[in-house]
């Protein structure tokens, strides 16, 4: 039987209805009955005039903002966090079943117990190393997660996929992520700032906090409290008279010549960036003023230490809180550099761990716990997201004719605390030895879904489509790691 829709009434009768129903779904979408579609790729909207303009989450957030401390040159979990009573008791002896074993630097010796001593903290008593014995005292804020694994046993690439998700060059950082989908509720700073350690940064740099494909104006913008953003200060020849004077005949003139020229989102952009700088030229400058706080609290993080390098770090540590408390959406705080060579001035420690562990943990440990009890204390902490990261683990074992553990990806700690977070909890767990994760494994795609949850963002819709790819975060990977959400 012939189909009636090859004759002329049937296929104008099919046609009909088929407008019919596309002229209703438009109708309908126009008045947002339409069900949601939950799949589908989420751009922000960003304003030419107002890039950093803040912008909704996809749903009710936990955090506002997020506090990120990278200690770089990859810490050995199992001399700080993660606690294996079978490596104390087989100390000296090989790792079972890793005959022959090379790793990054070649050929591996025995199982060395932990450096330092691990105690019980807290109510929890959870137990944590005295190598950081200040930070273990706050062992109740943190939630640890003990199973994290990284796809590369190299610093430059690992350190990439910890703070870009990917381990080649290219990709945007995710703090510019965060300013892309949620731009910044203080007008007056960057809303994302990278804080590199005293002496010097990481590995890759820049890598660490660029936009990439992203808007420029979603990079993260470097500065310490003892060298604040250049360029930014007014010569001493100009007055403040002529210095708003100027500022201000010089927005007339951008207004006059934006009007002639309506819908120009570059112009728009341009001006905007221009006006910020203006802005940050005051503002700037007040925040990296430590001098306003008071004398218990530069005590208390050691601003005045008489080891140079932690009373630098300590400032760091100073003036993240300030820049956290003026609402900047993202702080990226360093602890390492690449500069001095390895493990002199990162946690690089192939060939005498103990030695230099012992001169970066206290940089690392006053400043970094004064900071945390800071944040608590000011009420910060309840919407400020913290996650304490490293580039990778380190071995269970020392180096062959060393007195250092070589590169370990397989299995590593970071730690969470605050908004969104359980507090004394612990999550997956590496084997016996601390060599590899064995329970509840994460990825960096998890660790990276999960903070973007906890801001309010679904990691699998927020995109920028890119070379003919939608981009995302976490690529085509990760999962929200529920169990560790308060």
């Amino acid at each position: 039987m012939r189909s009636n829709i090859l004759n002329r009434r049937g296929f104008l009768e099919h046609a009909s209805t088929g407008l019919s129903s596309i002229a209703l779904a438009a109708l309908l979408a126009e008045q947002g009955l339409l069900p949601a579609d939950d799949t589908s790729p989420i751009r922000p909207e960003i304003k030419p005039d107002a890039p950093l303009a803040p912008r909704k989450p996809h749903f009710a957030p936990k955090a506002k903002r997020v506090l990120t401390i990278f200690c770089s040159g990859a810490v050995s979990h199992v001399d700080t966090f993660d606690y294996k009573p079978e490596l104390v008791k087989r100390d000296g002896k090989p790792l079972p079943g890793s005959e022959k074993l090379v790793t990054f630097q070649g050929a591996q010796g025995n199982l060395v117990k932990p450096l330092w001593q691990f105690k019980p903290r807290g109510q929890s008593g959870k137990m944590v190393s005295e190598l950081l014995p200040k930070l273990a005292e706050l062992a109740d804020e943190m939630c640890f997660i003990h199973s994290m694994t990284a796809k590369s046993n190299t610093h430059g690439p690992a350190e990439n996929q910890m703070s870009t998700g990917f381990t080649l060059d290219g990709f945007p950082s995710a703090g510019a992520w965060v300013t892309y989908a949620l731009g910044s509720e203080c007008k007056d700073l960057p809303a994302f700032v990278a804080i590199p350690d005293p002496r010097g940064v990481p590995q890759v740099g820049p890598n660490n906090w660029g936009s990439a494909f992203l808007p420029a104006v979603c990079q993260g913008t470097p500065f310490t409290a003892d060298k604040p953003i250049p360029n930014l200060t007014r010569p001493p020849t100009l007055s403040d008279k002529t210095d708003t004077d100027t500022r201000d005949f010089l927005k007339l003139l951008n207004d006059e010549h934006a009007k002639a020229r309506p819908g120009d989102s570059e112009l728009a952009a341009r001006v905007s960036s221009y006006e910020l700088a203006a802005k940050m030229q005051l503002r700037a400058a007040e925040v990296a003023d430590l001098s306003k706080e008071t004398k218990a609290i530069h005590e208390e993080y050691g601003t005045n230490d008489k080891n140079k390098v932690k009373a630098g770090f300590a400032r760091n540590c100073l003036l993240a809180r300030r820049l956290l408390e003026r609402d900047v959406r993202f702080v990226q705080l360093f602890n390492g550099s690449y500069a001095m060579g390895e493990g002199v001035g990162n946690w690089d420690g192939h060939k005498t761990l103990q030695k230099q562990y012992d001169i970066h943990g206290p940089v690392l440990d006053q400043p970094c716990a004064a900071l945390l009890t800071d944040l608590k204390r000011t009420g910060l902490l309840k919407d400020t997201l913290v996650v304490w990261v490293t580039e990778f683990g380190r071995m269970p074992t020392f180096q062959k004719d060393a007195s250092g553990r070589d590169h370990n990806p397989k299995g590593f700690t970071v730690w969470l605390a605050g908004a969104g977070v359980k507090r004394a909890f612990s999550y997956g767990a590496t084997d016996d030895y601390g060599y590899q994760a064995t329970e509840k494994i994460s990825t960096i795609y998890d660790l990276h879904a999960t903070i973007l949850h906890i801001l309010g963002l679904n990691h699998e819709r927020l995109s920028f489509y890119h070379n003919g790819i939608e981009r995302r975060l976490t690529d085509v990977h990760g999962h929200v790691i529920e169990e560790v959400l308060a």
